[in-house]
């Protein structure tokens, strides 16, 4: 199978994967074993196409980050109710710091079929667990405070296998938010997030990538933001109706199947 393929296989899972609590990142490792596309040029790639299955968030949100562009040009901080670019820096701030001080071990020792596997269990218990929290409320109403304990949760991200937004959705149900609250709060610090994570991870990886490499990227950046542009709408609605649960079980299942397709 030639490396195009393989790019254009891996940008699909990218853009099915990335708005669901399944983890894209584990998604994209376990498959990257199978077609053996793995290294440290395929690490880069699968941090690279991840941001175009993102971008299609900022289509779909782009109301939201103009009314929070607004309120930061204006200075308009202290509002009661509305997002703005204090619950964004809150957010996204504990993963910075955490991936500035462990971007090493964890691309070394994390980005590997038997720490996903791990991932995906534990997180999918981590979802059983905030699944039994019930709140009703809009995006509109996270606190300074939730915006914090989120970014707090969305470290466990960092370990592929718990995903984003699993780790993120849970934490909002655990410090009181509705599902569909942290979930749309999710998508809309996923853009900066990952936009963020790009940037570094290229920066970091300047000296071991070829123009091969970059052109591979381009192409899984390319379809994971197609696929991302067809499947977001659907997928985001899920998301929002569909219990937790659900999502741990097919978790569950995957780590299953890979152990003992692979592992064994």
């Amino acid at each position: 199978m030639t490396d195009v393929l393989k790019a254009i296989i891996l940008g699909i899972i990218e853009g099915l994967t990335e708005f669901l609590p399944v983890s894209s990142t584990g998604h994209l490792i376990l498959a990257g074993n199978l077609l053996n596309f793995e290294g440290d040029a395929a690490i880069t790639f699968k941090i690279v196409i991840q941001l175009g299955a993102v971008m299609a968030v900022l289509i779909l949100y782009w109301k939201s980050y103009m009314e929070i562009g607004s309120n930061f040009i204006k200075m308009e901080f202290s509002k009661r109710e509305g997002l703005n670019v204090i619950h964004m820096i809150l957010a996204m701030l504990p993963a910075l710091i955490v991936y500035l001080l462990l971007k090493d071990t964890i691309k070394s020792q994390l980005f590997g079929p038997t720490p996903v596997l791990i991932g995906l269990v534990a997180g999918g218990l981590l979802m059983i667990i905030a699944a039994r929290s019930k709140r009703k409320n809009s995006v509109d109403t996270i606190s300074y405070k939730q915006a914090f304990g989120i970014g707090l949760f969305q470290c466990l991200a960092l370990w592929p296998g718990f995903s984003r937004s699993g780790s993120t959705i849970s934490g909002g149900l655990l410090l009181g938010t509705s599902q569909k609250a942290a979930a749309d709060f999710t998508f809309i610090i996923s853009v900066p997030v990952m936009f963020g994570a790009t940037l570094l991870d290229l920066y970091d990886s300047r000296n071991l990538l070829s123009l091969d490499d970059l052109y591979l990227m381009l192409i899984g950046f390319l379809v994971s933001f197609l696929v991302a542009m067809i499947a977001v709408v659907t997928f985001i609605r899920l998301i929002k109706r569909l219990r937790l649960e659900w999502f741990a079980l097919y978790r569950f299942a995957l780590a299953a199947l890979f152990y003992f397709i692979v592992i064994l």
